[in-house]
């Protein structure tokens, strides 16, 4: 039987998602794309805003209209969070953001017996990590390593701690393990992600930090590029920094957690730092390891935020030279407590703080992509784009050059102009 996926979210669920891939392959299917006649379809949702939700609706509705026959089975966050919202669209299986292997065995029997199949679980009482197996299709040239899930940070306008449950770790055999299968499969690059991997280690004996998972991962994979996931600002500290700079194949990216460069507006969503510790992370990133892209989320008109305090994060925001943002403006999230909060903002006010906030960002970034014109970077090749092959360097920056049969091959690449969302670059004679 053939299977197609859709995706929505963070980069965990990119990994379950390929997880639940491996199970099936593995039991002789075939996975096909999501826009083709297909035996069943699996929308894995997020559920991080209301906006979120939205989506996972649309594509759920969309899937249901142009495949009526089909077996649709609907997981992750929003299934959690809301399942009764999903039995109404006429989905045939309904799992959470837990049980991979059961819910595609539910699939599986669904397809069968043509049965309606159902299983959640309370987030909240979870206590032991998921070991799902790494990888995805072999096609691709990055692979996710999940190396922990759950979240007790409670910020005031998220959802996923009540989605995902208290912090699980990986054990770091199962994690060096996994990141060494994935060599041998072939893939150039791993993600070491989580839904928060700055906790990892907490709940095991002996509260291991993350960095030397970190270290380990790296040395066990070291002909491999590892990047990280998501980081929080509080563990960039100078001693993380100097066991980093030595792993020469860790990539130079650090996407390093914000939402606001205002400290009353941090307070307000209860985050754990405030713009002088992010500043601190951020000179530290820069100072030990030179060139690198420091890459960030912000949330606009958060309830409350006043104009002074918006200028006050844009101000922050060109401190910090970021080499790529993504910004979202807020969207409320009912059951957290920024739904209830006063001075939730208007659509129009959302519409222009975030405009402003993406042209102070895509200024930055040209700023960053045209400090790499005239140099050498390291180019993992992935896929055609027209008239180009595309790949992206250490510091995650997209890279287009003119080659053939690029795909999964590591070249250096002289960078020669702005192009688009990247570079362009001419391939060297000297291959990696």
């Amino acid at each position: 039987m053939k299977f197609a996926f859709f995706t929505l979210g963070c980069k965990t669920n990119q990994y379950e998602t390929q997880a639940m891939e491996r199970f099936l392959t593995e039991k002789g299917h075939e996975i096909g794309h999501f826009d083709e006649a297909c035996d069943g379809y699996i929308i894995n949702t997020c559920s991080v805003t209301a906006v979120a939700d939205k989506k996972n609706r649309a594509v759920i509705r969309r899937c249901r209209r142009d495949n009526p026959n089909a077996v649709i089975g609907v997981c992750g966050c929003y299934a959690q969070h809301a399942p009764e919202a999903v039995r109404e669209l006429g989905i045939d299986v309904i799992g959470g953001s837990a049980k991979r292997e059961e819910f595609v065995e539910m699939m599986l029997s669904a397809l069968g017996e043509r049965t309606y199949q159902e299983s959640l679980d309370n987030a909240l009482r979870r206590r032991e990590f998921e070991i799902l197996p790494a990888g995805g299709l072999e096609e691709r040239t990055r692979a996710m390593l999940k190396v922990q899930d759950g979240c007790v940070n409670f910020c005031s306008y998220c959802i996923i701690p009540y989605t995902r449950g208290p912090v699980r770790s990986a054990p770091l055999e199962v994690a060096v393990e996994q990141a060494k299968e994935l060599a041998q499969r072939g893939y150039r690059e791993i993600v070491v992600t989580g839904i928060e991997i700055a906790s990892w280690g907490v709940d095991l004996p002996g509260k291991p930090e993350p960095a030397l998972l970190i270290e380990e991962v790296c040395m066990a994979v070291a002909d491999l590029r590892v990047r990280l996931g998501s980081l929080e600002p509080r563990i960039v500290t100078e001693e993380f920094c100097q066991r980093m700079a030595k792993l020469p194949n860790l990539c130079p990216q650090f996407h390093l957690s914000m939402q606001s460069g205002c400290d009353t507006v941090l307070a307000r969503m209860k985050r754990k730092y405030d713009t002088a510790r992010y500043f601190e992370s951020v000179t530290l990133l820069n100072q030990y390891f030179p060139g690198c892209a420091v890459t960030t989320d912000m949330i606009v008109a958060f309830p409350g935020e006043t104009e002074e305090e918006f200028a006050q994060s844009l101000a922050f925001i060109r401190k910090c030279r970021f080499a790529d943002m993504h910004i979202f403006p807020y969207s409320r999230r009912p059951g957290t407590p920024a739904d209830k909060m006063p001075g939730q903002h208007n659509n129009a006010t959302k519409e222009e703080r975030s405009r402003a906030a993406i042209a102070v960002a895509e200024e930055m970034s040209r700023e960053y992509r045209g400090r790499l014109v005239g140099t050498t970077q390291a180019v993992l090749f992935e896929e055609k784009d027209g008239e180009f092959y595309t790949g992206h360097a250490p510091n995650y920056v997209k890279v287009y050059a003119e080659g053939e049969k690029l795909h999964n091959e590591l070249r250096n690449v002289k960078i020669t102009a702005l192009y688009r969302d990247g570079v362009t670059g001419e391939i060297s004679e000297y291959s990696l």
